[in-house]
């Protein structure tokens, strides 16, 4: 998260430009492969969101989903379809759902669990601190009060750069600088998983392949462990596109993953409800992100905007990862893009923010 640039206008293809892009899915028995036509879109629409897309240097690859079948799909700058990366921040959204898979479980009693149970090793500190009412409810909701490490100085640089990924001590050692309000925190997604792990006695990596991508027929390749012994719970898990869209098509069915039960429809249901609703990242136009996604909300570690008159929920990561989830039109559009690990803060926001600008103009254009 953070300042989004806006992409600039590109020149305008011609029909015969157009109809020579190529966005046809592979066949594969993963999903269902459609066309835009068979599926009531207009294929033109199609083919000039894969031409804006096309000349996004960060841009790995870019999924169209409607009515539960791919209809268009691209790999770009060197990526391919079996390509796994680090898809950033939207790792916090597979937190999110596995913490409704624990209380599913009963390993997690309650959202409204207070984590200091969780935290022996900190308990009387958090005590002194005034963190001893932080419950599970207020992370999941980035309310539990700890910085918003990008927009508050120097949290950033304490968290990335001179904390070398041991992130656990630092619960202690930020302060609440907001309790009770939205604050956009790394931290808090990393304690969230955490408090998962110890709460269900369990890896996340394990748990989530148990009761999340083994239900899906989904493959986690990889997550990143912190240098507290934990995988990292705001960023740092690796899945493909496609598998990107089997997690969406959870969301997009309340909990069910090709009729099979993996969610509770409950939980879907409270995770895509937005909590905190106006948030503001540029400081100058506020809830807006970038030049067409606004009025952006927060709910269990999901995204909420609109593009027009279009609600829509989203699961982001740096660099331009995102699962966007049209519900009304029962559509999805999936990308991946470089993480832009060097490129942190505002150094990789406008390269970010092209690719969400061309997510954006398309979902616009949809209405036209």
């Amino acid at each position: 998260a953070g300042v989004i640039v806006a992409s600039g206008a590109s020149c305008s293809p011609t029909t015969a430009q157009l109809e020579a892009v190529k966005y046809a899915p592979a066949v594969r028995a993963d999903w269902p492969v459609s066309t835009p036509a068979e599926q009531g879109l207009d294929p033109m629409l199609v083919a000039r969101f894969y031409w804006d897309a096309a000349k996004l240097e960060t841009l790995h690859g870019l999924a169209v989903f409607k009515n539960d079948q791919l209809i268009a799909e691209e790999y770009f700058n060197g990526s391919s379809i079996d390509d796994a990366n680090d898809r950033m921040s939207t790792t916090k959204s597979f937190v999110s759902a596995l913490t409704g898979i624990a209380l599913d479980q009963g390993c997690l009693p309650s959202l409204d669990q207070k984590i200091i149970e969780y935290f022996p090793e900190y308990a009387e500190k958090m005590r002194r601190q005034g963190k001893a009412n932080i419950t599970v409810r207020q992370l999941l909701e980035m309310r539990a009060g700890y910085p918003w490490e990008e927009n508050e100085p120097p949290f950033a640089d304490l968290l990335y750069f001179q904390s070398k990924h041991d992130w656990l001590p630092r619960m202690i050692e930020f302060p609440l600088t907001h309790p009770g309000r939205f604050g956009y925190s790394n931290l808090t997604s990393h304690v969230l998983g955490v408090t998962v792990a110890r709460a269900c006695q369990t890896e996340l990596p394990e748990f989530a392949d148990k009761y999340l991508f083994g239900p899906m027929d989904a493959a986690l390749v990889d997550w990143h462990r912190a240098a507290d012994g934990y995988h990292f719970g705001a960023f740092g898990l690796f899945v493909t596109v496609r598998d990107m869209a089997k997690f969406g098509s959870l969301y997009m069915h309340g909990g069910e993953y090709r009729g099979k039960r993996v969610l509770a429809p409950q939980w879907v249901s409270a995770s895509l409800h937005p909590y905190s609703t106006g948030i503001n990242f540029t400081g100058v136009f506020s809830s807006w992100l970038g030049d067409y996604f606004r009025d952006l909300g927060y709910g269990y570690q999901w995204w909420t905007a609109r593009v027009d008159d279009q609600a829509f929920d989203f699961a982001w990561g740096h660099g331009g990862n995102l699962i966007v989830l049209l519900h009304d039109r029962r559509m999805m559009i999936v990308t991946a893009a470089d993480p832009l690990y060097d490129s942190p803060g505002e150094k990789g926001w406008s390269k970010e923010g092209a690719i969400i600008d061309t997510v954006g103009k398309f979902i616009a254009s949809l209405s036209g």
